[in-house]
């Protein structure tokens, strides 16, 4: 949500930031429909001030025996309530109209977010890892022979269609053993507090982390009412929803294994084959709660963990910086960590980090209390994967297949697979 003051004070400031992101200007637009609510609100209280004041000459002219002006200034009182009445109804119209513009425009790109229209614009910041080397031509996960037993999505699609997969012995394990790890390193090395976090959520919720109004048809509704969640960033940073913390509670790290589920409005035809683009999916979810002063050290700080998954894995991936064109509607700036999948020879998406800066906290209301004093202050708000747990399991697959069809697992997974480091071409761990 943007600040209604910030645009009236400078209209072009906020037009030219649209403008990078490829939207029209919307100033005018917001003005206008602003000094309407400010106008309605000033003759209501205009209005609310005659009524007050004939009600004081009512017992005046009563006590005098002047029926007249009693009678004159009783239909007043009388005309004037009914008149503010629908000044102000009036006003918390226009209000909410207003509430709904500001509420669908996207937030305004960081100075440092390069300039670019879609993805092929978007800036490489840091490569890491050596892509494996392979004497025979690589497969896509689905593909890899000791792979196979274990990712049914026959069955799937005939349960649930498509879009989904069951994950059955020693994938579904290894798979368990991934979010595991990820949800411990997070805890004991990256400072995180981890949550075990509802599913469902309310409209407040999806509103307050941006993804109502405007984008309820990725996400499913159930017939009650509650949202299901397309990532747990939406509880997590809810959590404060409404609050004004103390400062020195300052920052919050949250971190926690869900289900997520996302309707992939748009995406028809994308990505179809194997599990790279599922309805339901599990993530590992980084959120960060912060003092705008330490907001951006505190991105980076989370790139790095997710990252650090990554290196331990020993998966390849690099880094970039989202341009203003591809940066998602309530990012301040964004940073996507894609992992090198040689079944498809390329590098795919599986952790974004994003800084919305107090775009969130504005909607929902979310302040602290500076140390020295002063009004509550918005606070800033982060999220990120740390990671999508079904792309991970297809980078550690793809990147350790070998020739005979099975693969070599990380280490760092063989505390959480008995020891087993080894995804035979029969698919059972040795």
């Amino acid at each position: 949500m943007h600040d209604i003051r910030a645009i009236r004070d400078n209209p072009e400031a906020f037009d030219a930031a649209l403008a990078r992101r490829g939207e029209a200007a919307m100033s005018q637009a917001v003005l206008s429909l602003d000094a309407a609510r400010r106008a309605k609100i000033a003759a209501a209280e205009s209005a609310k001030a005659e009524q007050n004041k004939a009600s004081k000459e009512v017992g005046a002219a009563k006590g005098r025996g002047d029926e007249a002006e009693f009678e004159r200034l009783r239909a007043l009182v009388s005309d004037k309530k009914a008149e503010v009445a629908a000044m102000n109804a009036e006003a918390q119209e226009l209000d909410a109209k207003l509430t709904d513009m500001l509420a669908r425009i996207p937030n305004n790109p960081a100075e440092d977010v390069p300039q670019g229209d879609d993805e092929n614009d978007n800036v490489e910041v840091k490569n890491w890892g050596e892509k494996p080397a392979f004497d025979f031509k690589p497969v896509e996960h689905y593909e890899i022979k000791g792979v196979k037993p274990g990712m049914d999505f026959e069955t799937a699609a005939k349960t649930s269609g498509a879009r989904f997969v069951m994950l059955k012995g020693a994938v579904a394990r290894v798979h368990r053993a991934l979010a595991q790890f990820m949800i411990d390193t997070h805890v004991d090395e990256n400072g995180l507090t981890e949550v075990n976090s509802p599913v469902l959520v309310r409209d407040e919720a999806m509103y307050g982390t941006d993804k109502l109004p405007k984008f309820g048809e990725d996400s499913y509704q159930t017939t009650d009412g509650w949202w299901l969640v397309p990532t747990s960033e939406v509880p997590l940073t809810y959590s404060v929803g409404g609050d004004t913390l103390e400062q020195s509670a300052l920052p919050i790290r949250l971190t926690a294994h869900t289900l997520c589920f996302r309707s992939e409005a748009g995406s028809a035809g994308r990505d179809t084959a194997g599990m790279l683009r599922q309805h339901q999916f599990e993530k590992v979810e980084m959120v960060s709660i912060t003092h705008p002063d330490e907001s951006d050290a505190e991105q980076q700080r989370m790139v790095g963990c997710a990252e650090g998954i990554l290196e331990k894995l020993g998966v390849p991936y690099r880094t970039v910086i989202l341009c203003t064109g591809d940066m998602g509607f309530g990012a301040r700036r964004t940073y996507d960590i894609e992992a090198w999948v040689p079944g498809q020879d390329c590098y795919r998406e599986i952790s974004s980090v994003s800084t919305t800066g107090d775009f969130q906290a504005r909607r929902m209301n979310a302040r602290f209390k500076p140390e020295g004093g002063g009004k509550p202050q918005f606070v800033h708000t982060l999220n990120g994967s740390g990671l999508a747990v079904g792309r991970c399991l297809i980078a550690v697959l793809e990147n350790g297949q070998q020739a005979d069809g099975s693969v070599k697992l990380p280490e760092a997974l063989a505390p959480y697979l008995g020891g087993k480091t080894t995804l035979t071409a029969e698919g059972v761990l040795a």
